[in-house]
């Protein structure tokens, strides 16, 4: 049989019920990605998202078990903002669903009255908290990997992103970490099987990825308050200034690099930066972005500079850091 016609045929009975109940309740359910979704958020739902706490993990279920027999079930206790059924290739489900509720109290009553509850004579399910992690870990990147770099490839293929931030692996020598994190847990969830089901790599090193274990959290966290010249970000890394006059080495790098843009026909540089962090010891976090009209993307990092006397801001600072970083990339410094 062809691979359509053999897996319509599984489980024909049920999944005939099932769109005969969808139909008649007027449910819209969605797949994409391995799993089945209900809501987030359900029809009439006004306001913010419920907050954490509110989702239930559900396991042991049947196989062969869908949504027109549990959303009725998981609904009687309380109302659900969403409820995701996870899938197979061949229609079955994996043996596991997630219900979130408007309210923390919903979750406790699934919990207290679901748990070990037979869905069927002999099939005892589990059902407890949701652990609603939102933050992965890449273990093993290459030194050459840039933040841009590893950003840009996440977005193309997972969705909810929301931040990356690489560090100096703790486990590995000569490797880089990344720090992914998420929108929701669903988002991470669905990132992490996506990374870990297509063996993507950069740089030729395979990335190893898995959730962000609260002792390394901790870890990088110490380290992250430690702040150096310099910070693996954007392009490839962007280096806080050197201590020369200010003026001298803004005026030559600035010049040099609108000499470079204009003799590649590529416009003027545009620079924007943001302070993001400021520490006792006058050392300045700045997101920096660079727009160059004739390159397809924007050159955009983080990078750690000093003011270089009482008055400055630490924006030119800023400036000669990604000024020298993009003259790196483009092979002129």
């Amino acid at each position: 049989l062809p691979p359509q016609t053999w897996t319509n045929s599984i489980n024909r009975t049920n999944k005939m019920a099932l769109l005969a109940w969808a139909k008649e309740t007027c449910t819209d359910l969605v797949q994409i990605n391995g799993q089945r979704r209900y809501g987030g958020p359900p029809p009439g739902w006004v306001g913010d998202p419920p907050p954490s706490g509110t989702e239930v993990f559900i396991g042991k279920l049947p196989q062969d078990m869908y949504e027109n027999v549990l959303i009725p079930l998981f609904q009687s206790v309380g109302r659900l903002y969403e409820f995701r059924l996870m899938m197979t290739f061949s229609g079955l489900n994996r043996g596991f669903a997630y219900a979130k509720y408007s309210s923390r109290r919903g979750a406790k009553e699934a919990i207290a009255a679901f748990n070990n509850f037979e869905v069927r004579e002999g099939c005892a399910i589990v059902v407890c908290k949701s652990t609603e992690k939102c933050e992965l870990s890449v273990d093993g990147l290459a030194r050459s990997v840039s933040q841009g770099e590893l950003e840009a490839l996440l977005r193309r293929v997972t969705a909810g992103l929301h931040s990356v931030t690489l560090c100096a692996s703790p486990c590995r020598k000569r490797a880089q970490l990344a720090v992914l994190k998420y929108s929701s847990h669903q988002a991470a969830a669905m990132a992490k099987k996506t990374l870990m089901e297509g063996n993507l790599s950069l740089r030729g090193m395979e990335m190893r990825v898995a959730w962000l274990n609260p002792d390394l959290k901790q870890k990088l966290q110490l380290c992250k308050e430690k702040p150096s010249s310099s910070q693996v970000q954007g392009g490839k890394i962007l280096e806080g200034p050197k201590q020369v006059p200010l003026s001298l080495v803004l005026r030559n790098v600035l010049d040099l690099l609108n000499t470079l843009c204009q003799k590649q026909h590529l416009g003027t540089p545009l620079f924007l930066t943001k302070c993001v962090q400021a520490n006792p010891n006058g050392w300045l976090r700045f997101w920096c972005c660079v727009v160059i009209p004739g390159c397809p993307v924007p050159f955009s990092g983080f990078t750690w500079v000093q003011q270089d006397g009482p008055g400055r801001s630490g924006h030119e600072e800023a400036k000669i850091a990604a000024a020298l970083q993009i003259l790196r990339v483009l092979g002129e410094s």
